[in-house]
């Protein structure tokens, strides 16, 4: 097939139809680089009028096609954790988009600590796309949680960038496994939604490089996403869409990124300029005003014609391979063009649950309150446990095929054996707003309860996309709802249902809390699971809850001004600066409990001693250590590996590194009465920090601290490696003690 497109080039012949071109070979693993040498063909056979006409959309969800040369752009859709696509109705696809699975939310997902987990949710969401013809699912969302004001939160995956970049590669496997491309967003340090199509955030160079591009760079080595999307925000006064040396020598040369780099919809200011600096593909389309100004720019020298080739032809590659897949579905014996959405959504509907039930976390449980036993009388409060907040608001919300309603689930548990269930609303599930009528019924149903659960949590207009938090509190009903309560009823359950975290100002009267976050369609199923015992609670905080915004390093920098944004924190994100600087937490990074207990073993390593003077090795230690369930049930352990660095000798000074980051993590499932051998690998990078007078990684000599973790506050067992090198670096300046000035962007 490929011999013969070549012949049919060469002679000038028509070109052969994509449609045709993915059926007249197998691809084992269908994507764009299967199909360079097909779309440097098609490209040497378009006008620049074509070529530039490919470097934007064709509608808000379209790319453009070019009939002729038989290539036909594929549909695109919002995500991450659902397919949104738009039925024609709003070009937005807010309303009327096609009915589609909702599992839970990034912030929920990562709680589970389980990538793998990830990649099956990758999986089922590549299935669906298949269903609804989209042939770009524009997620996963891996920017760092900087503040927990951001409004946007829930949409990404954790604080820490270990932790979301392997949730992302594991999303984008899943997803591309099925020939169907991603886009990994938004690139890069867009950490909040206040003015952020136009702020300027100021970072310096190693605080990019060791908390908000990792994650990045994590995904796009390991996965290969199809696509990277450019973020609003200015990066250190260029815009990200425009940023050279953001885009081509980090993104591309460093990294080795060959897809399309598409902006984020309207994120362009000089198309020109953002396509000299890498940015391929423009969204949705401009009325053709900028491909205009392509043509004219080659016309005029200021524009290499090359540059809008390879543009064009890393469009028509995403293009090649999308019809590829899309001529695999249609002709495979036996099956039918694409798959039918009614099984489909059952079966995603059961992952769903499954996946809701893995990421709840459960934060408190004094007396072992939780698990329930099933029967009784139980006070079932909140608005929230009649209409559920499952999701969140903004560019990602799904058109749900199927809810499950969490008072429905209880009930059939409760009556189910013998017990009752009375429900009052105590708060509005909209906005919350005071009622003192709903508070007072609740009391009076928990006076008669042998147990209460209240299911709280943040209404939709209090986070989303487009704006931020402006404070961690929950409404003032809940929060007088939750307090009344247990003055009455010291058996209470408080259930929380939020993307980011909150204040809990009532925590010392309430026994047991549980954070599910925003666990999607199988939310209600899966919260009756855990809190009647069906399933054991094994999901960690990915980020950390602080008691108040304030004790946030970065809140005097967060949001507080309308063009500039400086990271005068540095490396003092979440953890790194609670355990740092000795700030205790409401809970920790790392946390959660279960309803059975784990023991841990020795920590050992496979070497006392190493030398490192290579940073991209990716095996530089292995480490070992059982893990016993002690307790009375089935259940899984996070193992969390932190390191912390050599301490300095007395009289010396020694770069900054914060006190202990996360390395490695592991999710370990355990059988009551049964131990469990758990290892992990540590790479070089494990023990590098970021050079920026030497450009690269570099390792410090020394006794370094190898800590196994339940949380970064919880240390189960600890062992010391010592770490040659090439010789210690010249000291560097504690980034939260100055700000260096702009990177060079040229």
């Amino acid at each position: 097939a490929r011999a013969s497109f070549k012949e049919a080039m060469v002679e000038g012949k028509p070109a052969i139809d994509p449609e045709r071109l993915g059926l007249a070979y197998e691809i084992e693993r269908i994507s764009p680089d299967a199909f360079v040498f097909e779309a440097e063909a098609l490209v040497r056979q378009m006008t620049l009028g074509e070529k530039a006409s490919l470097c934007s959309g064709k509608t808000f969800w379209e790319l453009k096609s070019i009939q002729r040369l038989g290539l036909v752009g594929p549909n695109v859709s919002d995500g991450p954790h659902g397919v949104r696509r738009d039925l024609g109705s709003s070009h937005l696809g807010l309303d009327g988009s096609a009915p589609a699975t909702c599992f839970p939310t990034a912030c929920a997902l990562a709680a589970s600590w389980d990538p793998s987990l990830a990649r099956r949710v990758g999986d089922a969401l590549g299935r669906e796309c298949l269903a609804l013809e989209v042939g770009v699912l524009l997620g996963p969302g891996v920017n760092i949680k900087r503040h927990p004001l951001c409004g946007r939160n829930f949409e990404y995956f954790s604080e820490d960038p270990l932790v979301a970049g392997e949730f992302a590669a594991n999303f984008i496997l899943g997803v591309q496994s099925h020939g169907v491309g991603t886009s990994i967003k938004h690139y890069a340090a867009n950490n909040q939604e206040a003015n952020r199509m136009t702020i300027d955030t100021v970072v310096d160079e190693r605080t990019l490089r060791e908390i908000y591009l990792p994650a990045f760079e994590a995904a796009v080595t390991r996965a290969r996403p199809w696509t990277v999307m450019s973020a609003y925000n200015k990066l250190n006064g260029t815009q990200c869409s425009e940023h050279d040396w953001l885009n081509n020598r980090v993104l591309r040369d460093e990294w080795g990124f060959e897809g399309v780099m598409v902006t984020d919809w309207g994120g362009i200011a000089d198309r020109v300029v953002g396509l000299r600096a890498g940015v391929d593909l423009e969204m949705p389309s401009s009325g053709g005003m900028n491909d205009a100004r392509i043509v004219a720019a080659v016309r005029a020298g200021r524009l290499d014609e090359v540059v809008v080739d390879q543009a064009a032809m890393r469009v028509t590659s995403l293009c090649l391979a999308a019809a590829a897949t899309r001529a695999r579905m249609a002709t495979r014996a036996g099956e039918a063009a694409r798959p039918q959405t009614g099984p489909l959504h059952q079966k995603n509907h059961e992952l769903a649950r499954h996946c809701a039930a893995e990421c709840a976390v459960l934060l408190k449980n004094e007396r072992g309150l939780l698990p329930l036993t099933p029967g009784g009388r139980v006070a079932l409060l909140g608005g929230f446990a009649r209409v559920p907040r499952h999701q969140g608001s903004g560019s990602s919300k799904v058109n749900s095929h199927h809810l499950d309603i969490p008072m429905d689930a209880i009930r059939a548990v409760v009556e189910g054996a013998g017990g009752e269930l009375w429900f009052g609303e105590g708060f509005h599930p909209a906005h919350g707003e005071s009622d003192p009528p709903l508070i007072e019924q609740a009391i009076e149903m928990a006076k008669r309860s042998d147990i209460a659960v209240i299911m709280a949590g943040l209404p939709d207009e209090y986070e989303s996309e487009g704006f931020d938090r402006e404070h961690m509190r929950l409404p003032m009903q809940v929060d007088a709802l939750i307090a009344a309560v247990a003055r009455v009823q010291p058996q209470l359950v408080v259930v929380l249902s939020n993307g980011a975290p909150v204040q809990m100002p009532w925590l010392p009267q309430v026994p047991a809390v549980l954070e599910t976050y925003l666990s999607g369609q199988g939310g209600g199923a899966a919260l009756a699971d855990v809190l009647f015992g069906a399933v054991c609670p094994s999901g960690k905080l990915a980020e950390t809850f602080p008691h108040s915004p304030a004790d946030c390093a970065s809140h005097e920098h967060f949001a507080d001004h309308p063009r500039r944004l400086t990271y005068r924190e540095g490396l003092n994100v979440g953890y790194r600066h609670f355990c740092t600087n000795g700030v205790r937490p409401l809970f920790p990074f790392g946390h959660g409990l279960s309803y059975t207990t784990f023991e841990y073993g020795a920590l050992q390593l496979n070497e006392p001693s190493i030398t490192l003077t290579d940073t991209s090795v990716p095996l530089a230690i292995s480490l070992s250590m059982d893990v016993r369930n002690t307790g009375a049930c089935d259940g899984a352990e996070v193992v969390q590996i932190y390191v912390a660095p050599p301490r300095a000798p007395p009289g010396e000074t020694r770069i900054f590194r914060p006190a202990i980051e996360l390395r490695a993590f592991q999710k370990v499932r355990i059988p009551r009465g049964e131990s469990r051998t758990v290892t992990l690998d540590l790479p070089a990078r494990a023990f590098a920090f970021y050079d920026v007078r030497a450009g690269g990684w570099r390792v410090e000599p020394g006794a370094y601290e190898v800590l196994a973790c339940a949380s970064c506050e919880d240390v189960r067992a600890r062992a010391t490696v010592h770490v040659a090198s090439e010789g210690r670096a010249a000291p560097h300046p504690d980034t939260a003690a100055c700000n260096p000035p702009y990177l060079e962007a040229s």
